[in-house]
């Protein structure tokens, strides 16, 4: 028996307002077509989904009419595609059918979900294809059972779901990261806490965390695997292999082989500017130092590309405007969207000496009298600025008024 085993395709995910965005939400489409035509190639029994097939749970129409398209070579090939719901998939209105639910009432995917009992268990009905729903589906004598994203919660219910799984030869389909593996920082559980899992499963089909790992018993068996998103999402994924498990099983053991994708390339680097006395000395060195650290690519598609400016500079770091680093970045790597972060900061007028004997307000009015008083346009009107700024602040973080409050104080109004 071959399958695949994939999760966190986030389907629909795209950068709204931006020139790359309508080719953007075509790279996740066309990651899932890949697969789709790997396993219609290998004819393989089935196919796993770890949850996270969408990016949002209310998707736009469109994107659910391009996700029939894209896997109706599935179910043409008559190959069960097996899902469960990730956190970005979920409905909180259960009063609303989930995009999920409709594509398993439709024989799109096999969606498991399963019941909770009256003291806190669980029950895996057996999957019923008239109604879409069930937690269990048998496949060539392989017993699969799959529940979605459960939260920071998860490892307290792993007693639970085995107790409630009384067949041999299982494997599990669970959205979940387990810490020291995963870099998301909720829905995670415990190492020590997933154990119990490999008594029962034999193979454990994880999702939720983007990068690509697999999980061993303390004796050293291997029993949980991570596929990771096949796409980069996210800023930060470029150091990961992106790709998803192609799994034989033999009866007995589990030979898993990853295959890469082609996700668009990503690229994240940091210029720092420290010292630049000025916008225009700043930006020589933006263009030098991008230069230097921007490799030449083999791809012929257009990066996504991240840049962050770091260090303290002599003037307002307002003053590097985003449009001329955009042109400056056009004409050394055109970018599919690019994203700049502008961390800099302006060299403090004070001495640390100084600085060590102000209290916090006094530093707090120092580095608003900076950067107002950096501006030609407000000098004159600093102390005026200084005090509604911190108005703002003080009612923002105390909640006490609404938005349209907020905009009063900033008319003059309140």
């Amino acid at each position: 028996m071959r399958f695949i085993h994939t999760s966190d395709i986030h389907l629909g995910k795209t950068y709204r307002n931006s020139p790359g965005e309508a080719e953007r939400y075509q790279d996740f489409f066309a990651c899932l077509a890949g697969i789709v035509t790997d396993a219609v190639n290998e004819q393989v029994d089935f196919v796993l989904i770890g949850g996270d097939l969408f990016h949002v749970g209310q998707i736009l129409p469109k994107t659910f009419a391009r996700t029939i398209e894209t896997l109706q070579p599935l179910k043409d090939a008559g190959i069960p595609c097996i899902a469960i719901e990730g956190n970005h998939d979920w409905i909180h209105r259960r009063d609303s059918i989930s995009w999920m639910e409709a594509l398993s009432e439709m024989g799109y995917i096999r969606l498991l979900r399963p019941e909770r009992t009256t003291d806190g268990g669980y029950r895996f009905a057996p999957f019923d294809s008239e109604t879409g729903s069930g937690g269990h589906v048998v496949i060539g004598g392989l017993n699969i059972y799959g529940l979605g994203y459960i939260g920071a919660q998860a490892g307290s219910h792993v007693e639970r779901i085995c107790a409630a799984v009384t067949t041999e030869n299982n494997l599990l389909l669970f959205h979940v990261g387990i810490w020291s593996y995963s870099p998301v920082e909720i829905g995670n559980m415990k190492l020590e806490e997933a154990h119990p899992l490999a008594e029962k499963f034999g193979y454990v089909a994880l999702g939720h965390g983007h990068k690509p790992y697999v999980i061993e018993t303390p004796e050293g068996r291997s029993y949980a695997w991570n596929p990771g998103a096949p796409e980069r999402v996210n800023f930060g994924e470029q150091k990961y292999d992106k790709g998803y498990c192609f799994v034989t099983f033999d009866g007995a053991e589990y030979q898993v082989e990853r295959r890469a994708t082609h996700p668009r390339p990503m690229l994240v680097e940091t210029i720092n500017l420290e010292g630049a006395e000025s916008a225009e000395v700043a930006l020589q060195s933006f263009v030098v130092q991008l230069r230097e650290k921007l490799p030449a690519l083999e791809d012929d598609r257009a990066p996504l590309l991240e840049l962050k400016l770091t260090g303290r500079t002599g003037f307002h770091p307002f003053e590097l405007g985003r449009e001329r680093l955009q042109y400056a970045v056009e004409e050394i790597q055109p970018a599919l969207h690019l994203e700049l972060k502008n961390q800099l900061s302006l060299i403090s007028r004070s001495t640390e000496a100084e600085n060590s004997r102000k209290s916090l307000a006094e530093i707090e009015q120092d580095v608003l009298q900076g950067l107002i008083g950096a501006n030609s346009d407000y000098q004159g009107r600093e102390e005026e600025l200084i005090r509604l700024a911190i108005c703002l602040r003080d009612a923002a973080q105390q909640g006490d008024l609404d938005g349209d409050d907020l905009l009063a104080l900033l008319d003059g109004e309140a």
